[in-house]
C-alpha cells in the first residue's frame, strides 16, 4: 500500500511539474513583449527626436510682389494654434505660428530636412525612460486611432535604428493628428490618427528631451 502510494505521489508531482513547464512555454511564446514588428526589436535602437517646421509659406517668385495681407497658415494649423497648440509650449512651437510673431521662414532648398520638413534642432535620446516611452508609444496599436484629417504639417520627427536596414523613421502631426513612417511597415494598419493622451505622451518626451 506505501509502495502505490508513494507511486501516486510521485506521478501526481510529476504530472504538476509538466504543467508548470507547459505554462512556462506558453508564456514564453505569448506572453512576452506586447510591442508590435519592428518596435519589439529596438529596446536597444538608437533614437532621435526632431523638432520640424510644420509649414512654411511658399518662396516668393522672382520680383514678384508680397501676397495682400501675408501669408496664410492652412486651416488645420490655425484650428490648432487656436485650441491652444495641442498644449505645446511656446518654446516648443514651430517659429512664426503666433499671432503677431515673425512669419515662418520660407521654404528653402539648402537647410536640413528630415522627409522634406525643416529641422529646427535634434537630439539623441539617450535616456532609458525616455528611449522606452517613444518605443512603447509607437509600438501599441492601442495608442492609435482611424486619422480624421488628410494632412501631414509635422512638427516632430523620430528616427530609430534598425540592424542592416534603413531608419525607421517617423513624421508627427499634432495638427493634423496622424503620422507618417518611412524605411519600415508600420504595424497598426490605417490606425494612423493620434488619439489625445497619445499626443500627451508625444508632447510629454518632447518637453523633457528639447525642455521648454
Amino acid at each position: 500500500m506505501s509502495i502505490v502510494r508513494s507511486r501516486v505521489r510521485t506521478d501526481g508531482s510529476l504530472v504538476l511539474r509538466a504543467l508548470v513547464a507547459l505554462a512556462l512555454l506558453a508564456c514564453a511564446e505569448g506572453c512576452g513583449s506586447s510591442l508590435a514588428q519592428p518596435f519589439d526589436k529596438m529596446k536597444d535602437a538608437p533614437v532621435t527626436a526632431f523638432r520640424l517646421q510644420n509649414f512654411e509659406p511658399p518662396a516668393p517668385a522672382p520680383n514678384a510682389a508680397p501676397p495682400v495681407g501675408g501669408f496664410t497658415l492652412p486651416p488645420q494649423i490655425q484650428q490648432w494654434v487656436t485650441a491652444g497648440a495641442a498644449l505645446l509650449p511656446p518654446g516648443l512651437l514651430p517659429p512664426g505660428l503666433l499671432p503677431g510673431a515673425a512669419p515662418p521662414p520660407p521654404a528653402a532648398a539648402n537647410v536640413p530636412r528630415f522627409h522634406d520638413f525643416r529641422i529646427i534642432s535634434y537630439m539623441n535620446i539617450a535616456d532609458s525612460k525616455l528611449h522606452d516611452e517613444v518605443i512603447d508609444i509607437f509600438g501599441n496599436e492601442k495608442n492609435f486611432e482611424v486619422p480624421k484629417e488628410n494632412c501631414m504639417y509635422a512638427e516632430f520627427g523620430f528616427s530609430i535604428g534598425q540592424l542592416n536596414q534603413p531608419p525607421a523613421d517617423i513624421l508627427v502631426s499634432l495638427s493634423c493628428e496622424q503620422v507618417r513612417t518611412f524605411g519600415f511597415v508600420w504595424p497598426h494598419g490605417s490606425k494612423t490618427g493620434i488619439s489625445a493622451d497619445t499626443a500627451k505622451r508625444i508632447v510629454a518626451v518632447m518637453k523633457q528631451t528639447f525642455g521648454g
